[in-house]
């Protein structure tokens, strides 16, 4: 009888362990960022996209197979209903090459495609995204009607979670206020590009960077 009760009880302390760290792993994951490339301090001149010369220009990189990079379309839809009209939008949609046309066209594409404002372009290989410094899925560059950066990171607060965050905010606040300074905040999603070879990711899921 005793034997059991401690069978049982090493069971239940060794469960209570395992649960805590699964809990450690999935925390360490969701707030893990992924790296932030260097947003150009002004406009690209090599770049094929237009650059709004009357209001801010926001560019948003997006891997189209990274699930986490919901959360960043839903928060881009909230900044668009928040901003009336006031900042000129592009989703970059990353496609390798080699790869048929309509495998950017996931549900991510048709969600952007369903923000007022918001326009898609398919970004073969991650030409443009390279441009503008971004790496990872969810990187969003803001630039004034000069073409000067005003901020550049992620708008959501962790990996896959939609929600108040300080990126969402800090470009509300630039476009409806001309609030001064370049505001810079981490960046939860897939990379776009593998940040030791540099060479284009064609990942299905999410992985936390090493």
């Amino acid at each position: 009888m005793r034997s059991s009760r401690f069978i049982t009880g090493l069971c239940a302390v060794l469960w209570l362990f395992a649960v805590g760290g699964g809990i450690r792993i999935l925390s360490k994951y969701e707030t893990t960022p992924g790296n932030r490339g260097p947003s150009p301090l002004l406009w690209p001149s090599e770049t094929s996209l237009r650059q709004d010369s009357t209001r801010a220009t926001l560019v948003m990189v997006l891997h189209p197979r990274c699930p986490c990079s919901r959360a960043s379309l839903g928060e881009l839809a909230e900044l668009m209903a928040q901003s009336q009209d006031l900042v000129s939008t592009t989703v970059l949609f990353y496609q390798p090459a080699g790869f048929q046309e309509d495998w950017a066209k996931t549900d991510l594409w048709r969600r952007a495609g369903a923000i007022p404002g918001v326009s898609r372009i398919i970004d073969l290989n991650g030409r443009e995204a390279r441009r503008f410094g971004g790496v990872t899925s969810g990187q969003t560059s803001l630039y004034d009607e000069h073409g000067r950066l005003l901020f550049h990171g992620g708008i959501t607060r962790a990996r896959g979670h939609a929600g108040d965050n300080p990126g969402r905010n800090a470009i509300v606040s630039w476009v409806n206020k001309r609030a001064v300074g370049i505001s810079v905040t981490p960046v939860f999603g897939c990379p776009i590009f593998d940040p030791l070879s540099g060479t284009a990711n064609e990942v299905y899921t999410c992985k936390l960077p090493e």
